[in-house]
């Protein structure tokens, strides 16, 4: 049942395209009685199933063929699977952005290094202020979160009030920033609200996430330990919490800072420019702090997530101006996002055979969430009250798990969507109305391809089963006017190469002489045969079935 394609009935619809059924690349959408609202614009990163990809996003066909009726975006806080699509898609939305200061900043450096700035209109709005789109009326509240000015935001409608949470957390000490209390929580729930559209990343942790102030502790203890040593601590780059923090481990040690990572030069400027990191100390230059001793330097360094290109992978692999020595420290002041275990173990392992020392949060208080444990979110239920609950932000297990919560801690009704699935909250919701298309986009080069499209499909294929390639000349009696060539890449036949191509051409060939009447004729039937005959004597030889190209020409 499409129902937004038949006249705009009065009721409140929610709509994901993204990060429901997966961590990262969150799109949101809401509809008020034909009207719609979107709710970040995020990507996430390519995994080994997008051979040759980096980025990948929502695909908003959806959004896009209702843009007459879309009011604007509005943006919860600056991590990428938040507003990392906002370049690639705000032009072709057409519509207005909406941002408080940190994020906004952010956000204008991506429009203006895309050369559109002057085509998208950027909205700046003060933290905890208030706002009207159509039938919406929009508040941020602030919550803390790894990164300055996360928000959630509560949207009143005529057919009641929404808290969507964003990514948030509960920290007493929060060190940036401060986020609504538990009184102003409880006020909004006294007030009502229908719908809780909540974070669910961290459902199956039993703890409440820790506090920014503890890692302060943490950090301060494990860095004033490496006496003598050089130490580089990695984090997100957009936690400016953890960078305040380590501004001022850095001093309490007696240490010089030293940036090294784009990410971080141009997350510190923004924190700056934000009224942030008021007491940051200056930083000094990997030249310069090669020069200090090894004791009285320490590094700030992006590639805590195993980045090939970023600072840390290049200080392992010594193509880096900062040098490291066995005995030497690296910090890991950040989680492993899934999916990028082996990238962080690569170079962990790089860092430990060169007898470097290594601290993570498995071993040392050095890094908290930035999602709520259980506590938090059985907190948050009681303040906020909700009629429903709505799990975002997770994999299908984690907002199921986050459904069986909610309703266990009294919540009275909740549904696990996931992306695509067109839900109304109201009247008598939440429930499933349709489904519509939430696909995926790559970014390939400078391409926005289709994740289904046959060249990724082909990408694919050829990075598991390699190519073979047969060129040859035919006449228009469908005989062999010329050699058979044949060549390949990527099959484990180094030493046996030239008895495969010598078998391959013998069956080729055959294959052409065993073809009779009209299809020997036929240039599509001789091409056809002559790939099968390829492939059959590759699999012969490797156990695979390769891609097999076929280049005929008339001789």
């Amino acid at each position: 049942m499409n129902v937004h394609r038949t006249k705009a009935k009065s009721e409140l619809l929610f709509l994901a395209l993204g990060g429901s059924g997966e961590i990262g690349m969150n799109v949101n959408l809401y509809c008020c009685d034909g009207k719609w609202l979107m709710v970040d614009l995020g990507m996430t990163f390519a995994d080994p199933h997008y051979p040759g990809i980096d980025l990948v996003f929502a695909d908003l066909e959806f959004i896009e063929d209702r843009r007459k009726d879309l009011l604007g975006v509005v943006l919860t806080h600056a991590h990428e699977d938040h507003i990392g699509a906002v370049p690639y898609f705000a032009e072709e939305l057409g519509v207005p952005l909406y941002a408080t200061p940190f994020t906004a900043r952010l956000v204008q450096a991506k429009l203006d290094e895309a050369g559109i700035a002057d085509r998208v209109k950027l909205n700046i709005l003060p933290n905890d202020s208030a706002f009207s789109l159509g039938p919406f009326d929009i508040r941020y509240v602030p919550l803390a979160h790894s990164i300055a000015e996360g928000n959630a935001l509560l949207i009143d409608t005529p057919h009641g009030r929404i808290f969507h949470t964003g990514d948030w957390k509960l920290d007493d000490e929060p060190r940036v920033g401060v986020p609504a209390t538990e009184e102003e929580l409880r006020e909004i729930g006294d007030e009502g609200v229908l719908a809780l559209v909540c974070d669910s990343t961290n459902v199956f942790n039993s703890a409440a996430s820790g506090s920014e102030g503890a890692v302060r502790a943490g950090l301060l203890e494990s860095v004033a330990a490496q006496r003598g040593r050089r130490v580089v601590v990695t984090t997100f780059a957009s936690n400016v919490a953890r960078l305040q923090t380590l501004g001022e481990v850095a001093q309490a040690c007696n240490r010089q800072l030293c940036v090294a990572g784009r990410s971080l030069d141009r997350i510190i400027g923004v924190a700056k420019a934000s009224g942030y990191l008021k007491d940051f100390p200056d930083t000094i230059s990997p030249e310069a702090a090669m020069d200090l001793p090894r004791g009285e330097v320490m590094v700030l360094a992006t590639g805590g997530q195993g980045e090939a290109r970023a600072a840390l992978a290049r200080i392992a692999g010594k193509q880096h101006p900062i040098t490291l020595e066995a005995g030497d420290v690296v910090l890991f002041s950040s989680r492993q996002i899934p999916g990028n275990e082996l990238a962080i173990g690569r170079i962990q392992n790089t860092l430990a055979d060169r007898g470097i020392n290594i601290v993570t949060d498995r071993q040392s208080m050095i890094h908290v969430s930035g999602h709520p444990g259980r506590p938090e979110l059985v907190a948050l239920y009681d303040w906020i009250q909700p009629e429903m609950l709505v799990p975002v932000h997770g994999e299908i297990r984690h907002m199921a798990e986050q459904a069986r919560l909610g309703l266990s801690e009294g919540i009275p009704r909740a549904i696990v969507q996931k992306n695509g699935d067109l839900v109304r909250l109201a009247p008598d919701g939440p429930v499933k109305i349709g489904e519509e298309r939430a696909g995926r986009l790559l970014l390939d080069g400078e391409l926005i391809v289709p994740a289904d499209g046959e060249a990724i499909s082909a990408r694919r294929k050829l990075s598991q089963f390699g190519l073979v390639t047969v060129a040859l000349a035919a006449n228009r009696e469908g005989k062999l006017v010329s050699p058979v060539e044949i060549a390949s890449i990527g099959l484990p036949l180094d030493d046996d190469m030239a008895a495969f191509v010598a078998e391959a051409q013998a069956d080729v060939a055959q294959a052409i002489r065993d073809m009779k009447g009209d299809r020997k004729r036929d240039p599509l039937a001789l091409a056809e045969a002559v790939r099968l005959a390829a492939r059959r004597a590759t699999q012969r030889w490797t156990g695979k079935k390769p891609v097999v190209q076929v280049m005929l020409r008339e001789g």
